[in-house]
């Protein structure tokens, strides 16, 4: 496990992405077997033009039959929680008579089973902006040295199965281990962007695969309720965490026809605000705002007064459900509301509370 950040406030540090280093330890193994200069560093160049210079903790040739050579780096997320923060991530690298780059799923790189990928299937899953990359480096080696022939390529990570195990790429449909991404070279802390591309990437999947009815759930206990309701497969089960906004923005181009979204009752609580990320950084339960919603279904001025005393959203639920007030169904119609203001109106949307014990407090269908 990671380090907690330090309570000092100090400015986020920015890592690079896997893309990134593929892209530093394909040049590196080719490198070596253009030039037989062995690099401790490689120095590449951004999407947006940035020079980065990459560590190198081994650059060497291989001694198989079809020789070749590797390089490897130790992935730096800074100060993001990314599951491959640490990993080392390498490229085996083979020179071939054939023109262009051809790449290959290496050790704890996954390839792609699912249709619905930016990918076709059956190809490794390296991004198309990482692919760029590598191609961009290599030609611009070969041209150096005037190398007419093409690369065979194969990243790797290690220990990247299990790593794999801790993100969606098993229910995308990527199996064997991680992908390697990136859009810009650089991880920015906290920016959540491989999250949302994951939620992306999952309602894309579903779709293509057929299945037009997608269940968005805020975590294990909402997926789980979704699945027992609907029998749903994984594959129409969508973890969106508190990422609301990037489910209900992408159905604008990517549409389905029914949305089931599920969770908790005080995340759905501040969906019903308005507030599109659920996460605790950037909105908070109105505890008083529960009360004025409860008012309106008939709650007594003692239960509104207890609901804006409450300890928590789940003690107001228990409240307002005592006195007869179906504070759950409340609160799922607004939230409702809020995402048919987004969706197309050919989605079907409906949402389902839970409570802690997974039990469906509340629905509006």
């Amino acid at each position: 496990m990671r380090d907690e950040t330090p309570e000092q406030p100090a400015p986020l540090r920015s890592g690079y992405t896997t893309g990134s280093c593929a892209t530093a330890t394909s040049l590196a193994a080719a490198r070596l077997l253009l030039t037989g200069i062995v690099s401790d560093v490689a120095e590449i160049v951004l999407p947006k033009g940035q020079h980065v210079p990459m560590k190198l903790v081994f650059c060497r040739l291989l001694t198989d039959a079809e020789g070749g050579a590797e390089a490897g780096t130790v992935k730096d997320a800074g100060d993001d929680p990314d599951v491959t923060h640490g990993a080392v991530v390498f490229a085996r690298v083979r020179l071939s008579a054939t023109p262009g780059v051809r790449f290959h799923a290496g050790p704890g790189v996954g390839t792609v089973t699912r249709a619905g990928l930016t990918l076709p299937v059956g190809e490794p899953a390296i991004n198309p902006v990482p692919r760029q990359m590598m191609t961009t480096h290599l030609a611009e080696l070969a041209g150096e040295h005037g190398y007419e022939g093409g690369f065979d390529v194969t990243i790797g990570v290690e220990n990247g199965e299990a790593l794999a195990q801790k993100t969606m790429n098993p229910r995308l449909g990527i199996v064997g281990g991680l992908s390697i991404l990136g859009t810009t070279g650089i991880v920015r802390p906290f920016s959540c962007s491989a999250y949302i591309a994951s939620i992306h990437q999952g309602i894309d999947v579903a779709r293509a695969n057929g299945y037009l009815h997608v269940a968005a759930c805020t975590g294990n206990a909402s997926e789980d309720a979704m699945r027992a309701y609907y029998h749903l497969p994984d594959i129409a089960l969508i973890e969106m965490g508190d990422f609301a906004g990037a489910v209900l923005k992408h159905l604008r181009r990517a549409p389905v026809d029914r949305l089931s979204m599920c969770g908790g009752f005080g995340k759905l609580s501040k969906l019903a605000g308005g507030h599109l990320d659920l996460h605790s950084r950037h909105s908070s339960i109105d505890l008083p705002q529960l009360a004025e919603w409860a008012a309106g279904s008939g709650a007594s001025a003692a239960l509104q007064a207890a609901i804006v005393g409450a300890n928590t959203s789940q003690q107001a639920l228990a409240l307002a459900l005592a006195d007869g007030v179906p504070l759950g169904d409340v609160v799922c119609a607004r939230a409702r509301a809020v995402a048919r203001e987004i969706v197309p109106s050919t989605v079907a949307v409906e949402m389902f509370a839970i409570d802690r014990q997974g039990n469906i407090v509340g629905a509006a269908r």
